[in-house]
Formats: C-alpha cells, sequence, structure tokens
C-alpha cells in the first residue's frame, strides 16, 4: 500500500486541528505553584508586622489611661476652701451694684419701653415659696444678709422680705437666678408670659414683683448660673446667714450648687434648701451632710443642714 492509500484510510481530522496548539488550555505546573505560595508567605508576615507596630506604636504614645485613685477622687470633689475677706453687712448691696450693675439701680427707669406691654400686674407664681421653714429659720438666725439660689419669679425672695419687716431686721436678699426657666418652660408658661426675641421675660417680671412689693432696696438679683453667681459673691467676701439652695434637681447640679452654696455661708449661718422629695436632691443633701458633719432636719419640703 503505497502512502496515498494510506492517507485515504485515516479518519479525517477533528474540527480545528489544524491550529491545535492555539487551542489547547496550558498545563499548570504544580511546581511553580508551590514557589509562588512559599514566595507569597513573606509578604503577609511582613504586612502583619507592620500591622502589629503601628498598633503598638500608637498605644504607647497615646494619652494614659487615667486611674481612679484617692487623689482623683479627691480632686473631683475639691472646691475652693476658703473666700475672701467678708465684707460688712450694710456693704453687700452696695458691693453688688459696684460690681454687678456698674453702681446703678437696675430698677432705674423701670420697665423699659419695649417690655412694659407684655409684663403682668401680679405673677408670682412658685413652688413651696411661702412655707413655714422661711420664718422658722429668720425668727431664730435674724440674719441680715440671705443668699436665695434659684428665685424664679422672686415669690420666696418677697416673702421673706415680709417676714424680716414683721420682725423689724435690716435684711438684704441676694437672688441669684439666670431667669431663663429650664428646657421646655415655655411650653408649661407659655399661657402665663410672652417670649420676646427669645427673651422669656423671667427677669423682668421678677424686677415687677419686686417693685410691686415695694422691696426693691431690700432685694437685688444675680442674673447668672447659680456657680458664677456663688463664685462671684466668694471672691467679693459676701456671705450670707441664711443660704438657700432651690434650682436644679439632679444629683449632679445639686451637688455642685450646694457646695458652691456652702462656701458663702457665714460661719453660724445656716444652709438649706427645697424639693428634698426630689431624689437628685436628697443624694446630694446626705452625701454632703456626711462628709462635713452635719445632721439633716426637715420642715416641710425643706431640709436643713445643723
Amino acid at each position: 500500500m503505497n502512502l496515498e492509500d494510506r492517507e485515504q484510510q485515516l479518519p479525517p481530522p477533528p474540527q480545528g486541528a489544524a491550529h491545535h496548539h492555539h487551542h489547547h488550555p496550558r498545563r499548570k505546573n504544580p511546581y511553580l505553584k508551590r514557589v509562588e505560595t512559599t514566595a507569597s508567605k513573606p509578604r503577609a508576615y511582613v504586612i502583619l508586622l507592620l500591622v502589629l507596630a503601628f498598633v503598638l506604636g500608637y498605644l504607647s504614645h497615646s494619652h494614659p489611661l487615667l486611674s481612679n485613685t484617692a487623689s482623683d477622687v479627691l480632686e473631683h470633689n475639691s472646691f475652693p476652701d476658703s473666700c475672701a475677706a467678708p465684707v460688712p453687712a450694710a456693704d453687700v448691696r452696695r458691693t453688688i451694684l459696684s460690681r454687678v450693675f456698674n453702681n446703678t439701680s437696675p430698677w432705674q427707669s423701670f420697665p423699659p419701653p419695649h417690655v412694659r406691654p407684655f409684663l403682668l400686674k401680679e405673677w408670682t407664681k412658685g413652688w413651696g415659696s411661702q412655707m413655714p421653714v422661711f420664718e422658722h429659720l429668720i425668727e431664730q438666725v435674724r440674719p441680715r444678709t440671705i443668699v436665695e439660689v434659684g428665685t424664679f419669679l422672686g415669690a420666696s425672695a418677697t416673702h421673706m422680705i415680709g417676714i424680716a419687716r414683721k420682725l423689724g431686721l435690716e435684711t438684704q436678699i441676694v437672688c441669684i437666678d439666670d431667669f431663663r426657666g429650664w428646657p421646655g418652660y415655655y411650653d408649661e408658661e407659655k399661657k402665663s408670659l410672652k417670649m420676646v426675641n427669645g427673651d422669656s421675660l423671667l427677669l423682668y417680671q421678677f424686677m415687677q414683683n419686686v417693685a410691686r412689693a415695694n422691696a426693691t432696696e431690700e432685694i437685688i438679683m444675680m442674673p447668672f448660673s447659680a456657680g458664677t453667681a456663688l463664685g462671684g459673691l466668694c471672691d467679693w467676701g459676701v456671705y450670707g446667714d441664711l443660704v438657700e439652695v432651690d434650682a436644679a434637681h439632679d444629683f449632679h447640679s445639686a451637688w455642685v450648687d450646694i457646695n458652691h452654696a456652702y462656701k458663702v455661708l457665714r460661719p453660724g449661718g445656716v444652709l438649706f434648701g427645697h424639693d428634698y422629695a426630689w431624689d437628685g436632691v436628697r443624694k446630694a443633701v446626705h452625701i454632703f451632710a456626711r462628709l462635713h458633719g452635719f445632721q439633716i432636719k426637715l420642715d416641710g419640703e425643706h431640709w436643713i443642714l445643723y
């Protein structure tokens, strides 16, 4: 059989056989895969080491964690040890007029024209403002100066002035309040007083109530936050024979207010306050009394330290 006959007997090649070297997949070399895997491991180790080095470096240079040591606790609860030398009781009003009102009575030309249409002739809302505790303490202490932390509309301040007058006392009351109300206040009181350009007008209504009680020479206000106002009294040497705390009800605010108020209590004076029923106030009062060796006496809704 010649070559031509043999070629005729062979089966035809599959379609595309003439280009089989372009379509057959290349066989992977298992040795090469092992080499690639082995070569990639050091790279992963290097990346991991870099990440660990970064974390350790950050931790070593970050701010140290605060430890709850005895000194930390003491510092957290520390307040000024002492205030300025006391000014005479007769100079208390003059001192505040000088420091706060540029030696001018805030009731001069009161009320201002833009406020006059909005003030109520009588609105002296308060809470526990005429409780027997005021008469009890004023009769006992016979104070020349009273500091009231938390005044609102002045209901308790004007009540105390009335008691002092009956006893023949020359008493000056320093009323501390920012006269802004509290979050949600306007929703509760919008039927009682208007708001002008974001001003709740509580300061002006307080002044109106004091003027109506003919007490503008016996009551002076410090329209600041409790901490700021008490800090000012401490720096100026203004002390109270009676100091009342009747402001915020949460523990931290009550705790700070009581501690600052205690600094401006004249030796032999009495520190007392309202809202003993509130958990935050009650907790602050008990801790303060325990730390300073006081006994707590209750008089209605008020607490008194002895």
